[in-house]
């Protein structure tokens, strides 16, 4: 970490100190004593008590920056009170948060996640938080598992990126661990795809937890789209807007469209934790309110289910690939090949065709027990014809040990698609190294 923030200063001329914490005492770092300054050192001496500080409602409270899984980074500026509402709001009613609850999110406390679920919400509402500094696998795949059985879990929050790679490995490691302490849980960072889901609800919550899967954005601050506890879930689709948010599926003018047909995702109606600007970019900002008239503009595909009005996101409008005239996206394909048994993980991406316009490529992790060959190519090919009609085939598969994805657990198809095309890749800051 201290190296990535040496680099990042070089270009920072506004940076005077960096306070840096030592957390082993016998293998300390050297400080550049110019700029750094030891954490323990600066507080010796230093009186333990720290009057709050007044703030107006709209004061900013943080700028977080968006992951840049489409582009780059934007600022995004939350305020004091109504992000606080939101948050709290959220936690309490989504969550079904009680008393005796022990609640785990696994998001970094760094991206829009943490802040709003691991810190701020639960914190507000006095919930129970764990916070553990864990990866889903290591020392091996049963390593959440293991807190789980430990400190008693009831409600779990994690990402479909983690629920992916449980998969890989098989049921084998949650199997191994007391899991009955869970009640409720949580999807968040991306679409959760069906297989995803039903894995999800059979392994983990044995059939008996609800699942709350979560839409909302850095933007947002706050859940917008779920499935509350208590109604019936449907794998696939986030659920309904929560009490208070205002959501639909539109045209580009800002008609709604009828359920079933794909659309814009936008929210028609202010929300507590809502954005107040891009920072130093407003003119940004301003673009999320007027690309589609009197509506904010998430950015997301979307349709509605027939009857219950269910909303399904399909993905980020920027994942949309044309393939002779026909609008495929890119989670409906990736969607299809992780349905496979032998698949883990895919992402999809369009490469300039001469006949079609693009083809699609796909970049596949396999599950544990599965080797890449031609007839397993073949073979993913059918299944995605079979699944959603010979349009969507993808022209060419990679099998791939890993995908490039942003710290938070997003694919980065655009670096993906550069890559392949031989090109700057961009900003890549918040590339998972």
């Amino acid at each position: 970490m201290k190296t990535i923030v040496e680099e990042a200063i070089i270009n920072a001329p506004s940076v005077d100190k960096v306070v840096v914490l030592c957390r082993d005492k016998e293998q300390p770092v050297e400080l550049h004593k110019e700029m750094e300054i030891d954490y323990y050192e600066l507080l010796e001496g230093v009186s333990s008590v720290c009057p709050a500080e007044e703030m107006d409602a709209e004061d900013p409270l943080f700028i977080l920056y968006t992951s840049g899984s489409t582009g780059t980074p934007k600022g995004i500026v939350h305020t004091c009170a109504g992000y606080m509402v939101g948050t709290a709001y959220t936690t309490k009613h989504v969550f079904d948060v009680k008393d005796n609850d022990v609640y785990w999110c696994t998001a970094d406390t760094g991206w829009i996640t943490g802040h709003s679920y691991v810190v701020y919400g639960p914190l507000a509402i006095g919930a129970t938080v764990v916070l553990a500094e864990v990866t889903p696998d290591y020392p091996d795949a049963g390593s959440y598992w293991k807190i789980v059985q430990d400190l008693g879990i009831t409600i779990f929050y994690t990402a479909p990126t983690a629920i992916r790679m449980f998969m890989k490995v098989g049921e084998e490691w949650p199997n191994k661990y007391d899991l009955s302490s869970l009640r409720i849980l949580g999807s968040v960072g991306e679409p959760l795809n069906p297989e995803a889901f039903e894995w999800y609800y059979r392994a983990i919550g044995k059939k008996t937890c609800p699942i709350v899967d979560t839409w909302w954005q850095t933007e947002t601050g706050m859940q917008m789209i779920t499935t509350m506890v208590g109604e019936p879930m449907r794998p696939g689709f986030a659920g309904r807007p929560i009490p208070g948010v205002v959501a639909d599926v539109v045209d580009k003018k800002g008609n709604p469209v009828a359920p079933g047909n794909g659309g814009f995702l936008v929210i028609k109606r202010p929300w507590p934790a809502m954005l107040r600007t891009v920072y130093k970019n407003d003119e940004r900002y301003r673009t999320y309110w007027h690309t589609i008239p009197d509506c904010y503009t998430a950015g997301d595909l979307a349709v509605k289910g027939k009857g219950d009005e269910y909303i399904m996101i399909i993905g980020r409008a920027d994942d949309i690939i044309i393939v002779a005239g026909h609008n495929i996206g890119t989670a409906e394909v990736e969607s299809a090949l992780v349905s496979h048994q032998s698949v883990a993980e895919a992402a999809v991406i369009g490469k300039p065709d001469t006949m079609k316009g693009n083809i699609i490529k796909a970049f596949v992790i396999l599950r544990v027990g599965f080797s890449p060959n031609e007839k397993l190519k073949s073979d993913l090919i059918y299944h995605v014809r079979m699944t959603l009609g010979p349009i969507a085939m993808p022209s060419e598969i990679e099998f791939v040990d890993k995908l490039p994805k942003t710290r938070s657990g997003k694919i980065m198809r655009r670096v993906l698609k550069a890559k392949e095309m031989g090109i700057d890749p961009g900003d890549v800051s918040t590339l998972d190294e």
